[in-house]
């Protein structure tokens, strides 16, 4: 079995049991079907036609999956990512409960001596993805992140929860102008989301996802302190919905966004890796070793790793809404229950919502 796919009512998941990868997600509600999740488009063709160093995770890549340790293992030699992203999980349960499914997966591989397990969790009725990660025993650190990503046709909209500020590393993802192209200046540094530095030396608005703008980039936003959920909104213009990923910031204080829009011409990227933008909330700077020592976050007060040894956990929620007026919220507000949404003209929108899973204000990570 190489898939395992999860329902409760008007919601389902799809995982990739052979890297851990969410391979579909499907919500049903108001009469139309909303697929939030992106899928590369070289996942179908025979391994043979892909270049043999691609890491499995790559070949593979899709919908969300845990990064462990995040980018670079260069500590605990693993492929990018780490095994979590690029090797088998094993089903340890899955079976319905009083309001809908749980399942339980856990990593055949041990990351830095720690037993890895992921939740998931669907309720009835709620249009969302209730995940959580346990990492057991081990000794050292971990850097960790999700890795959602969703793909416009049209191009989309984003909002977000209060940052401090946003910021790009030292170097671009692809700098070589033979294989790839990047709009952001490197390094940079904005507090303003919507006047980023651009490498023309203009600004750039972060919350506008443009289709025509073939690019590569990478930017790391960094939580403020605001007492609430992180979220990243996503209005998909084309598709009409509303792609929510949420967050507890005490977890998982960083949000980055990867821009891959034909911005990279090598096989298997090939340019027509377009319109995907990757919303990964982590606990990591980029590459396991450089999280573990001194690194531009933890000058900032930033955590970039957790501390083994005992249980770690963290938890995550991906969803998908209609959209209803184009553009993504101006607010977003949790209570047990509901989640309500706040519209630009201050119009408020209510959906079912576990307003407990996350744990605001309630866990205290190493």
């Amino acid at each position: 079995m190489d898939t395992l796919t999860i329902k409760a009512k008007g919601i389902s998941v799809t995982v990739d049991l052979t890297v851990g990868h969410l391979a579909d997600m499907a919500v049903d509600i108001d009469g139309r079907r909303l697929k939030p999740l992106h899928r590369a488009p070289w996942i179908d063709e025979p391994r043979a036609t892909l270049p043999q160093d691609l890491p499995a995770g790559t070949v593979r890549l899709s919908g969300d999956f845990l990064c462990a340790p995040f980018s670079r293992s260069d500590v605990e030699e693993a492929p990018l990512h780490g095994w979590p992203a690029n090797s088998r999980w094993d089903v340890v349960a899955s079976a319905a409960t009083a309001d809908g499914w749980r399942a339980v997966f856990r990593l055949q591989h041990k990351v830095m001596g720690a037993t890895v397990e992921k939740i998931l969790t669907l309720r009835d009725g709620h249009p969302f993805l209730y995940q959580e990660h346990v990492f057991s025993g081990g000794s050292g650190s971990i850097s960790v992140a999700h890795h959602p990503m969703t793909a416009m046709k049209g191009g989309g909209r984003l909002a977000f929860s209060p940052k401090r500020f946003a910021a790009t590393p030292d170097d671009p993802l692809e700098p070589d102008p033979a294989r790839g192209r990047f709009l952001f200046a490197y390094p940079a540094r904005s507090t303003d989301l919507t006047r980023f530095p651009a490498a023309d030396g203009g600004r750039l608005d972060l919350t506008d996802y443009r289709i025509d703008q073939r690019r590569e980039d990478f930017v790391t936003l960094v939580e403020a302190d605001h007492g609430g959920p992180g979220w990243t909104a996503l209005a998909r213009k084309a598709e009409a919905d509303l792609v929510l990923v949420l967050k507890n910031p005490a977890e998982l204080p960083v949000t980055m966004l990867w821009i891959s829009n034909g911005g990279r011409d090598y096989a298997p990227w090939s340019g027509r890796h377009r319109g995907v933008l990757g919303i990964e909330d982590g606990r990591t700077a980029l590459g396991h070793a450089a999280s573990l020592g001194d690194n531009w976050l933890k000058r900032e007060g930033v955590a970039t790793a957790f501390a083994l040894g005992g249980n770690v956990s963290f938890r995550h929620v991906i969803g998908a809404l209609p959209l209803m007026d184009g553009e993504p919220p101006r607010d977003i507000t949790t209570t047990q229950g509901r989640m309500r949404l706040m519209a630009a003209d201050g119009s408020t929108r209510d959906v079912a919502f576990d307003g407990d899973f996350l744990r605001i204000g309630r866990s205290v990570p190493a």
